[in-house]
């Protein structure tokens, strides 16, 4: 099969929109983060709650596309070994060494913890209990914050490894082509009805924690998507049908997310919103989610498909950059923001010092350093030729 290159592009841009949302976690106000800047602004609150509805269902649905292509021709158990070395690797190295310094700034920042990074280390490492709301995952003692994402992947592949089976009768046959074949209308509406029904029945009971046990609201949400993406990923004639609706999915992500935004903005300080209007929000939500998806699978197969000189580059560095970006941001925020240096200058310093660090850690010593590759999630790098075997070639 042709490597499909759009995939590879979107999940690039998919995790470098996340390194900005993230940088802008310090900086919109009312939402609580790992550590806060002292220049706040509400005006952002639009933009990232329009983003945050579906910059993890981007994600997760790339992830199940990218799982249904590295499946074709791989037995199960080789597929299984391959994912747990390349995502519970990195996640187990990453809560170790790479996220400890979040935990740590937040502390200090909330005056529980007290400063010098080495003693909070040799404490850390125990997984004895904090003092309440000392960071998030206090309750544990150690956390993986961002990190959060390879768990469930993880959780998720393995689910979809064990169904293989089921999913190859003739019962599993014709829920994919349910599926697959959806065109037109349907295509763009229907499959935002699960999604609805586990923002009616889960959402209230079980609202968002990362923890992976009890959050079953975001199970439900983020299975499904990498369902979709599986199921996607396997029709050719489906991949056409988006790239013909792609226009029309555009208009009605736009319009949805339009009428959504009002609601919101009207009902937000009304604690007596009506059953109807809240069901109301809920679908426009749903609907919007799923329209943008389509809308961006759509216009990356018409622009992305084709081999960009950055997208090897970019394909390797990904996973790297998304471990490590967090950690920068927080570790940059917990210096720079006592020092007061300015609305503009402080954005603009850890924004830049957090990309500056991604690609000078990620090309000059990640990928250079074959033990440092895999726990970084990386493959190991490709053998280089001898003399005799260039001269051959």
């Amino acid at each position: 099969m042709n490597r499909r290159h759009d995939i590879d592009a979107l999940r690039a841009l998919a995790f470098g929109l996340l390194i900005l949302y993230h940088l802008s976690m310090l900086y919109v106000t009312e939402w609580g983060w790992h550590v806060k800047s002292s220049y706040l602004s509400e005006t952002l609150q639009i933009p990232m709650l329009m983003l945050n509805r579906w910059r993890m269902d981007l994600i997760f649905l790339i992830s199940g596309i990218s799982t249904a292509f590295m499946l074709q021709n791989t037995r199960i158990g080789d597929f299984l070994r391959q994912r747990n070395w390349r995502l519970l690797l990195p996640l187990t190295f990453g809560i170790v060494v790479v996220v400890p310094i979040q935990p740590y700034a937040e502390g200090v920042s909330h005056g529980v913890v007290q400063p010098g990074f080495v003693a909070f280390l040799a404490r850390y490492y125990t997984a004895a209990a904090w003092p309440d709301h000392a960071f998030a995952g206090w309750q544990h003692g150690y956390t993986w914050n961002h990190l959060w994402y390879l768990a469930y992947l993880w959780c998720y592949t393995l689910l979809l490894a064990l169904l293989q089976p089921a999913l190859a009768t003739r019962a599993g046959q014709r829920l994919q082509a349910a599926f697959t074949g959806l065109r037109g209308t349907r295509l763009l509406l229907l499959p935002a009805l699960p999604l609805l029904a586990y923002t009616v029945t889960l959402q209230a009971v079980f609202p968002n924690t990362h923890e992976l046990f009890n959050d079953w609201y975001a199970h439900a949400m983020y299975f499904t998507i990498f369902a979709y993406g599986w199921c996607l990923a396997r029709s050719s004639a489906l991949w056409a049908e988006l790239l013909r609706l792609r226009k029309p999915a555009l208009a009605l992500a736009l319009a949805c997310g339009a009428i959504y935004l009002a609601l919101v903005l009207r009902f937000r300080a009304d604690e007596d919103v009506s059953t109807g209007t809240q069901w109301l929000i809920w679908a426009l939500r749903n609907l919007y989610v799923w329209a943008t998806l389509c809308a961006i699978l759509g216009w990356a197969y018409a622009l992305l498909n084709r081999p960009f000189r950055w997208l090897p580059w970019a394909t390797e560095a990904v996973y790297p950059w998304y471990m490590l970006h967090q950690s920068l941001i927080v570790l940059l925020a917990y210096w720079l923001v006592p020092l007061q240096v300015g609305a503009v200058a402080e954005p603009l310093l850890v924004g830049a010092g957090t990309v500056l660090g991604c690609w000078l850690l990620t090309s000059g010593l990640i990928v250079r350093t074959p033990w440092l590759r895999p726990l970084f999630g990386l493959k190991p790098a490709p053998k280089a030729l001898s003399r005799a075997e260039v001269r051959l070639a």
